[in-house]
């Protein structure tokens, strides 16, 4: 069975082609807030995305982040001041505990 030159390059391309790109797989970000009833969003943002859930009874998780250097913001109720947190590193599948952030009034 004779198989063309043009049969070989394209089954070459189409094999470098699957292998060439890797899959990224997202993360995510989670902590707390004290007081737990004083905010009411937590966001993640970077120069390319912005991201935000509900903090509820004090905690937060932001799923499907991807992988960078993020800030975290902390919305919070009066008299309560917001709350930032620069330096977060998101990894592929990896969650990012930021831990406990304390709000001041």
């Amino acid at each position: 069975m004779k198989v063309s030159k043009l049969s070989l390059a394209a089954l070459a391309i189409v094999s470098a082609g699957i292998f060439a790109f890797n899959t990224l797989v997202n993360g995510t970000v989670k902590g707390t807030v004290s007081p737990p009833d004083a905010a009411t969003r937590a966001w993640v943002m970077s120069q390319t995305d912005t991201l935000k859930v509900m903090i509820n009874q004090g905690s937060f998780e932001i799923p499907d982040v991807k992988p960078g250097t993020y800030k975290i913001v902390i919305e919070a109720k009066p008299p309560y001041k917001n709350a930032a947190k620069d330096g977060i590193t998101v990894t592929d599948g990896q969650t990012a505990d930021v831990g406990e952030i304390k709000l001041s009034q």
